[in-house]
């Protein structure tokens, strides 16, 4: 089967994205120097990216910045994809009064206004990268929940499924054997697409003062502290924008690829609300 384009340019570029994120210790080991003789500096030879309001110099930041807002979303991702792939794999699976609470529970956490509830979450919990994770990764369970019962629906009436009920496979058995194993590939592709809108909620809630603190690096941080000098200093929030844009366009692209190779006849169809 041929890749679809945006599997190999999306994958080119998170490899790439990501390849940077790891050798940040190498290639920026310092991102917190300070040299105030240096302070707002533009791009140059020896400061790619130039340098922010204490001299420290931004590609390092940026590259850090970069793990970080990495990090987050994965954990964001991982968190929610374990949890709502167990509550949609068992609401399906079993169905009935199970099936209806534990969706009904859901459809009433999807309709609050997500990023407006984990701002309060993290204002009551403190402002902190940690717990904008927890508050990001909570309220993303609900999504993963609904394409795993979607699919778990599908697969109870399979005719492996049953064969196994009726040699005295269990409950936990058949998820784990039978339903789980068999919706992972949809709930990949959900995870690719969610990393991108991870990353800029976590984006979000930094630039407002909610996720990472100072000294840390994280590149929602970074645009939010460079809107203070953007009209002169217009390096300083464009930079960690630019790379916040190309990530999040990057893991789009890939869960694309991922969504058309996986399943071809679902086009352009959403998979992540």
């Amino acid at each position: 089967m041929r890749r679809p384009p945006s599997l190999v340019i999306g994958g080119a570029l998170v490899a790439l994205i990501v390849l940077a994120a790891l050798l940040a210790p190498w290639l920026a080991p310092d991102p917190n120097a300070i040299a105030l003789d240096q302070r707002l500096l533009p791009p140059s030879a020896l400061h790619w990216a130039g340098t922010d309001e204490v001299g420290r110099d931004l590609f390092a930041r940026i590259l850090w910045g970069l793990r970080a807002s990495l990090a987050a979303a994965l954990a964001i991702v991982v968190m929610a994809s374990v949890a709502g792939t167990l509550i949609g794999s068992l609401s399906g699976f079993v169905g009935g009064l199970v099936d209806t609470v534990l969706m009904r529970l859901m459809d009433m956490a999807m309709a609050l206004p997500g990023l407006v509830v984990a701002m309060a979450l993290t204002a009551v919990l403190g402002a902190s990268l940690p717990n904008a994770v927890l508050a990001l990764g909570l309220l993303s369970i609900p999504y993963y929940a609904r394409v795993s019962r979607a699919e778990a629906l599908a697969l109870a009436n399979r005719d492996f499924v049953r064969a196994s009920a009726v040699m005295g496979a269990g409950l936990w058995r058949q998820l784990r054997v039978n339903i789980i194993p068999n919706l992972a590939a949809q709930v990949l592709v959900v995870m690719t697409l969610h990393i991108g809108a991870a990353i800029l909620a976590v984006a979000a809630l930094s630039f407002i003062g909610l996720g990472a603190q100072p000294p840390a690096s994280e590149l929602g941080m970074l645009v939010g502290t460079g809107r203070r000098y953007i009209l002169e200093q217009w390096w300083y929030s464009l930079f960690p924008g630019l790379v916040i844009v190309l990530t999040v366009l990057a893991f789009n692209l890939l869960g694309d690829g991922l969504r058309d190779r996986i399943d071809p006849r679902a086009g352009k169809r959403s998979l992540v609300g």
